[in-house]
């Protein structure tokens, strides 16, 4: 593990810290936990924990001890001095003469000696931190401890490994109980450098930030290096098929096995998922390991992860290529075994707790994949990533825990109390969702214009949005290089959305172009290149939206920007209008064929948007052709208002959440008799 430290970044954090009145102790908190937050092997996603012991003023201005300790549900690796809650340490101390606390005791009077009542919460180790002498303490989850540790004989490996540098503390469920009987180890070996928690993780400590931190790194060595001696096999492989499908033809059946039924028995109201993808020689090799039932369900590298991937991954069947019907028939089968084996682990521990808890949704945080790798599963792409990660993690742990012996964590009954402590599930925070929270939405042509302002639209209302466009090069967030009149481009696109999120909710078909002339006089060319764009590339679209959707099971929303020329065409515009009109009845003709699997298709008859697509120069022609002013042209509506591309995006929106409605159109135009449609 390579040290960090650096002399001059230490002394520039001080002076940036100093310029907002903020102290050097805090400062250099703040430094070298951003040191260990930045290193994955150390800790991930709100791991970790690391303290100050201080003083500061109070709201009288006079001088206090104070502990300065992580909030919960900040990261390491970007924390701020914010993140770090001054906890006045005097009535923390005398908490140490207690013989027991309950949870909501503890927390009660952690936030009740902050000196700022706006401070998050103090991270549920700050009792830990408060009763150990030391000034500077850090907490990791380090890969290498967890594999020494999470052994049968994990005592005397970390024994044998660290002697006196650092001491031994059996598992204990943290909170008040871990923090007595660390101050009771600390003080029988007050020479010891650092703390190891058994199937847990590490702290070190020091009278300096750098002493703390130095010896954090030494001590994560002597782990790493212990490790690195053994060289045996692991993961002997077991029988796979030739050919194993692709992610692409997997993620959309997953996602739809995974996703929990709707209470009213509809499609549109289920709760899905989003899909995160791992993969690489030591996944797959984990994956495809023969023996993968018995280290994958032994249960997380650190009680921590818990909350995140659950007890243990779901274990999928190898896909085989051409073979998709028997993979989606094994999976179902093993994920209904998984989903009974939960209930059954919740019952046999839930009859112990008093009060009894609320069983969480059974659905697994990851799936193992033979062949292919690992899945992340989560609310969002975030929870997905983080689950993802942690799962890597524990590949990596596991793969180093197995060379050296035998994986084994904490036993079943600890991990329920940690997946169910109310002070862990705090951390998953409680904010309501948004109204598309969870829906994957595809936007075509969606770099500028009406099509930009509608993929902003549907992540305002929580959706993952995907672009695709020619020229993604502005977009921000995920966006696919894809010309849509191109058949295997819109292919791979959707291939490529299917193998990042999982599959498809919402398609909107927006990106077009108008071409202009007499239709008696146009070039069979230029209506042929008009038809690719604003016909063929819907049908190319929308075939492979429903291609996705029906592998997933789960109904599924089309969405067209049909344009107000196919129902009321203008003058000169031909070109552009006829592909429009068949597009419009596309639409219908989908709305009709996929119905029955609970795919919708509708389309936005919208009318005289400046964008891409009517431009300031077409907006000059378009109004010397019908004799008005641009103004008038642009106005010319029953109400008297220039319609917008935002305008448009909401139309979308409330049609995408109109769950019975389909074969609808939409009329933005501020009002066109002669466009308006039933």
């Amino acid at each position: 593990m390579e040290n960090l430290w650096s002399d001059d970044d230490a002394k520039a954090a001080i002076a940036r810290h100093a310029a907002k009145g903020i102290n050097e102790d805090l400062a250099l908190r703040v430094y070298t936990t951003r040191l260990l937050g930045g290193e994955p092997r150390l800790v991930l996603h709100g791991g970790g924990n690391t303290s100050v012991k201080t003083r500061m003023a109070d709201i009288t201005g006079a001088q206090v001890d104070v502990l300065c300790v992580k909030g919960s549900g900040w990261d390491m690796g970007t924390i701020e001095a914010p993140g770090l809650p001054a906890v006045r340490l005097g009535p923390l101390g005398e908490l140490k003469g207690l013989q027991a606390l309950s949870d909501e005791d503890m927390v009660n009077v952690q936030r009740t000696n902050l000196l700022d009542s706006k401070a998050p919460n103090p991270s549920v180790e700050t009792l830990l931190h408060a009763f150990l002498p030391h000034k500077f303490i850090d907490h990791t989850h380090s890969n290498a401890v967890l594999s020494l540790t999470d052994q049968p004989d994990g005592e005397a490996l970390a024994a044998d490994v660290f002697g006196k540098r650092a001491a031994l503390v059996p598992y204990v469920m943290p909170g008040f109980a871990l923090a007595k009987k660390t101050d009771e180890i600390a003080r029988a070996h007050p020479d010891a450098e650092g703390l190891v928690l058994l199937k847990h993780g590490i702290f070190s400590m020091g009278a300096t930030a750098e002493e703390a931190y130095v010896r954090m790194i030494d001590l994560v060595t002597l782990a790493e290096k212990r490790l690195a001696k053994e060289t045996r096999k692991i993961f002997a492989g077991a029988t796979l098929p030739k050919e194993i499908a692709s992610v692409a033809e997997v993620t959309p059946i997953l996602r739809g096995l995974l996703s929990l039924p709707a209470k009213d028995g509809g499609r549109e109201a289920t709760q899905r998922f989003v899909f995160e993808f791992r993969t690489g020689p030591e996944i797959l090799a984990y994956v495809g390991g023969k023996d993968i039932a018995r280290y994958s369900q032994q249960g997380p590298v650190t009680p921590d992860h818990a909350i995140r991937t659950k007890g243990v991954p779901l274990i999928a069947p190898a896909p085989e290529a051409g073979k998709l019907d028997v993979f989606a028939t094994e999976a179902k089968a093993a994920l209904d075994a998984y989903v009974a084996d939960y209930h059954a682990y919740f019952a046999r521990h839930n009859a112990k707790q008093m009060p009894p808890k609320t069983e969480l949704d059974p659905i697994p945080r990851v799936v193992l994949v033979p062949g292919l790798g690992l899945f992340g599963i989560g609310n969002s792409s975030k929870d997905a990533k983080i689950a993802a990660d942690l799962a890597e993690t524990t590949v990596a742990v596991v793969a180093d825990a197995e060379r050296l012996g035998r994986y084994e964590c904490i036993p079943e009954p600890d991990i329920f109390d940690i997946e169910y402590w109310s002070l862990e599930q705090a951390k998953l925070g409680a904010a309501a969702e948004k109204p598309l929270a969870r829906r994957i939405v595809v936007v075509t042509g969606g770099g500028s214009g009406i099509g930009a302002a509608t993929a902003a639209a549907f992540a305002r209302e929580g959706a993952e949005v995907v672009v695709l466009d020619r020229d993604v090069s502005k977009v921000r967030g995920f966006a696919i290089a894809c010309d849509v009149t191109d058949p295997k481009s819109v292919r791979a696109a959707f291939d490529k959305i299917a193998a990042t999120y999982g599959g498809v909710d919402i398609v909107v078909s927006n990106a077009g172009a108008a071409w202009q002339g007499k239709i008696g006089d146009v070039d069979e060319a230029v209506l042929r290149q008009s038809f690719e764009l604003n016909f063929w590339a819907h049908q190319s679209v929308a075939q492979n939206a429903v291609r996705i959707m029906k592998a997933q099971g789960l109904g599924g929303c089309l969405l067209f920007n049909a344009s107000k020329q196919a129902v009321n065409p203008g003058a000169d515009f031909g070109p552009y209008g006829l592909p429009k009109a068949a597009t419009l009845f596309l639409s219908r003709q989908y709305a009709l064929d996929y119905g029955a699997e609970g795919i919708r298709s509708n389309a936005v008859n919208a009318d005289r948007i400046r964008s891409g697509l009517l431009t300031d120069d077409m907006i000059a022609q378009r109004s010397k052709a019908r004799g008005l002013s641009e103004a008038d042209y642009m106005g010319g509506n029953l109400l008297g208002l220039e319609v917008t591309a935002d305008d448009v995006a909401q139309a979308f929106v409330s049609l995408a959440k109109a769950a019975k409605t389909t074969g609808a159109v939409i009329t933005v135009d501020g009002g066109n008799i002669a466009a308006a449609l039933r």
